[in-house]
């Protein structure tokens, strides 16, 4: 086992502590706050500090050097650490030969790879998901039933001709339009991801997305665009949109389907970056409420290299803002 070896930064807090003066218990508070002060003071104007980032002089370059080396060790014990916490290799490290498998080995607190590859499961999604038929019969039939009470609170008669058979019709229609809560992620992307040495930027751009507002389960739509920078693996084009399909069929608000289709590429093959940007109109603001029609709201979804780059990302969006020959 090697020495231990103090920080710098530690190393100059106990020389701090040392160089401060020893109090006499019936010295007033100002008195022991103004030496103390002066004590710091002359530290700090002395010879003896430590060089490097933590005094206050320019850092040489063994000490730029030492921090790298450091930094580096750090990283590779961290990996190491995950490896042997997961039991398995990192995804789409240099000099992985086993298959890519998407989502394993995911990020610390990430809400996409929960057990049953569903992203953001709600309280009834497993429920729903692992049904028999005579089971999704019966949520049916209940839904129905629910739809011919919301019939007759609007003051309309169910039993009339044009309205007798709404209430199935309606429940087979929600049930379609939340299928992305019968969806799994894993099985959603398959294997439609390909080892690929391309460092560029890849944009799948107005991609048509239809959801429900879960305020007023009122539909919004609009289009989205999707871009992200690979790190040794490339994802199936389409399985861009089905990612943007999957969190759309469920009630949404756009801010969080925006982050959600963000953070699945993310999860999924690792790229050095990845960009969401969508554009919808609120059914829920245009024909209730204020009543604005025309009304767009814009949401975007940075990250990585997108986040920490300016010119990455305007490169992102002026991609996508170019007009179509």
């Amino acid at each position: 086992m090697s020495e231990h070896r103090p920080s710098p930064l530690s190393t100059q807090l106990t020389d701090i502590g040392n160089a401060l003066p020893v109090l006499d218990n019936d010295q007033s508070a100002d008195q022991a706050q103004s030496a103390i002060i002066e004590a710091q003071r002359q530290l700090a104007s002395s010879s003896e500090l430590p060089r490097g980032r933590y005094s206050r002089d320019e850092p040489t370059e063994d000490d730029e050097e030492g921090d790298s080396a450091e930094l580096e060790e750090y990283r590779a014990q961290a990996a190491r650490k995950e490896r042997q916490s997961t039991g398995t290799r990192t995804p789409g490290a240099v000099g992985d030969s086993a298959q890519f498998e998407p989502f394993v080995g995911s990020r610390v607190g990430s809400p996409i790879p929960d057990h049953n590859g569903l992203g953001w499961p709600g309280k009834g999604t497993l429920a729903r998901l692992n049904s028999t038929p005579k089971q999704r019969e019966a949520r049916e039939a209940k839904l129905a039933a629910a739809v011919k009470t919301l019939l007759e609170c609007i003051g309309e008669d169910p039993d009339r001709d044009g309205l007798i058979k709404t209430p199935e019709r309606y429940a087979k229609a929600l049930l379609w339009m939340t299928k992305g809560y019968e969806e799994r992620l894993p099985d959603v992307i398959g294997n439609a991801i390909f080892a690929e040495d391309h460092e560029e930027m890849v944009i799948v751009r107005d991609i048509d997305v239809f959801s429900l507002c879960e305020h007023h389960m009122v539909p919004f739509t609009g289009k989205v665009s999707i871009g992200y920078i690979p790190n040794k693996f490339v994802l199936g084009l389409s399985k861009l949109a089905r990612i943007a399909e999957t969190f759309s069929r469920r009630l949404q608000v756009q801010e969080r389907l925006t982050k959600q289709i963000a953070m699945a590429v993310d999860e999924a093959i690792r790229p050095m970056g990845v960009a969401v940007v969508m554009e919808a109109t609120h059914q829920c603001m245009t024909m209730r409420g204020v009543q604005k029609p025309g009304a767009t709201t814009i949401t975007s979804a940075m990250l990585g290299a997108f986040r920490r780059s300016d010119k990455t990302r305007a490169e992102f969006l002026s991609l996508i803002r170019t007009p179509r020959s």
